[in-house]
């Protein structure tokens, strides 16, 4: 896969609220119209199409393996470029957990006030989650800020269009859970 195709599929999915075509993915990917045409073409068997107007618009087809796990692989690889964090906040992964970075400290950690990371658990987690916080908060230079929520809240605030949610979906790097994340997001993803 290219670059531009690699890009193009995790823009699709991780900015699910809003619809693309070729000429508004184009100018993200600032590449051409008829690239962008060429792209979906060939990535065709993992998405689907809907028209809205004269347009085509595209989504990923999460409703099979391939497409998911190609996801899921992709998210892995972007978090591989924050191996720090990925070490640093270790201990956290956990079978049935999604840990992700978010905010200023992943774009420029030099001016961020604060390292924001949201924490997808089971509740009965939460005594263990938060004295790894605790601990962590003794040595990290800068402040944590963390959110905590269950698979239902993440759900139900994805739902209800809640800005801060959707931004850090959008934005935010899955440092761990990728299978999983895959599969909540699918439940709220459909065109």
């Amino acid at each position: 896969m290219t670059k531009n195709e690699r890009e193009l599929l995790l823009i699709l999915f991780k900015d699910f609220t809003n619809y693309y075509n070729a000429n508004s993915i184009s100018k993200i990917l600032n590449i051409t119209h008829v690239g962008a045409q060429k792209i979906f073409k060939r990535l065709s068997n993992i998405l689907t199409s809907k028209r809205i107007g004269k347009s085509i618009v595209y989504k990923l087809n999460l409703d099979e393996d391939y497409p998911k796990k190609l996801i899921s692989f992709l998210l892995t690889e972007e978090a591989d470029n924050f191996k720090r964090w990925k070490e640093e906040f270790k201990e956290l992964f956990k079978k049935d957990r999604i840990i992700i970075m978010f905010g200023s400290s992943i774009k420029n950690y030099s001016v961020s006030k604060d390292i924001d990371i949201m924490i997808v658990m089971d509740k009965k987690d939460i005594k263990e989650i938060n004295e790894i916080i605790k601990e962590k908060e003794k040595i990290l230079p800068k402040p944590l800020h963390v959110i905590k929520l269950t698979d239902d809240d993440l759900l139900t605030n994805v739902k209800n269009k809640k800005k801060a949610i959707i931004d850090i979906i959008k934005n935010g790097i899955i440092l761990y859970g990728q299978d999983k994340y895959v599969e909540l997001i699918k439940n709220v993803t459909s065109i």
